[in-house]
């Protein structure tokens, strides 16, 4: 995580905790997407710029191990180097007793459902609440989306049951469910299909999104960093693991489509490209 691209310094200082939790709480939700993991250790590399004052770097480490307490992680080491930017890179390692308590991104088959944890489009919300994009009172819940956005809680037991409860192919949803369920596709060689309507909206994102001028859907399954998990498998095995139906799997070729009941839309979350 780089100051400047994924968070901003001077805009999100609260003694930088927030920081420092949201730079491990994206290594461990990868975690959490492989599924019935336990969480080991985690190596912390700090770049700090010129200007970086102990109580800062002292509050990023707090970040961290508030998470890593909450987690039952262990933060074992690192490195700590001079930077132009503040930036963090957290590598999390877990453990699991079988080859079978892993979940991947290939194993999704035709006639499987589609499901995801929680609510959708709380952090992007939050994001431009804190941004100030969309004002403090435009919802009542403009303090829970900014937390959402600030601490986001990695689904380390939600990944661990639907390991356990036999889904086929899990991702967390960090770029947008419309770009990481496109990566389920990709890597299991099938075509999915995403019904926008099914999404479940955290609460406050309609409010945001109106105030923003875009589809309240479009924002839930585009902004991204929510953290939580999307899964293919039975139907009922998603469902009783507490996920929402949001689309299904059919044969390939490798293709996903987000639609509504206007037909497709062809979203897509953020994409990682150089250049």
């Amino acid at each position: 995580m780089v100051d400047g691209i994924h968070f901003r310094r001077e805009r999100d200082r609260s003694g930088l905790e927030d920081i420092g939790w949201r730079a491990l709480a994206g290594a461990v939700s990868d975690l959490a997407a492989m599924g019935d993991v336990e969480p080991g250790e985690a190596y912390v590399v700090l770049g700090a710029p010129a200007d970086l004052g102990e109580e800062e770097a002292l509050g990023l480490v707090r970040g961290m191990e508030a998470l890593a307490a909450r987690a039952g992680l262990t933060i074992a080491g690192g490195d700590v180097t001079r930077a132009p930017a503040l930036l963090l890179a957290v590598t999390v390692v877990g453990w699991a007793e079988r080859e079978d308590d892993v979940v991947g991104r290939d194993g999704a088959r035709p006639g499987d459902a589609v499901g995801v944890s929680g609510t959708l489009g709380a952090s992007g919300a939050g994001l431009a609440l804190l941004e100030g994009r969309v004002p403090m009172d435009a919802t009542p819940h403009a303090a829970a989306l900014v937390k959402r956005h600030l601490r986001p809680e990695p689904r380390l037991a939600a990944g661990a049951a639907l390991a356990r409860g036999g889904v086929r192919a899990l991702i967390d949803v960090s770029d947008g469910v419309a770009s990481d369920a496109q990566h389920l596709a990709d890597a299991s060689d099938v075509a999915i299909t995403i019904d926008l309507e099914a999404l479940p909206l955290a609460p406050g994102v309609s409010e945001v999104a109106a105030k923003l001028g875009v589809d309240r859907q479009e924002l839930a399954a585009t902004a991204g960093e929510d953290y939580e998990l999307c899964a293919c498998g039975p139907a009922a095995a998603l469902q009783a693991c507490g996920l929402t139906l949001i689309g299904r799997v059919a044969a390939g070729p490798a293709r996903l489509t987000t639609r509504d009941a206007r037909g497709p839309r062809g979203l897509a979350g953020y994409e990682h490209r150089l250049g």
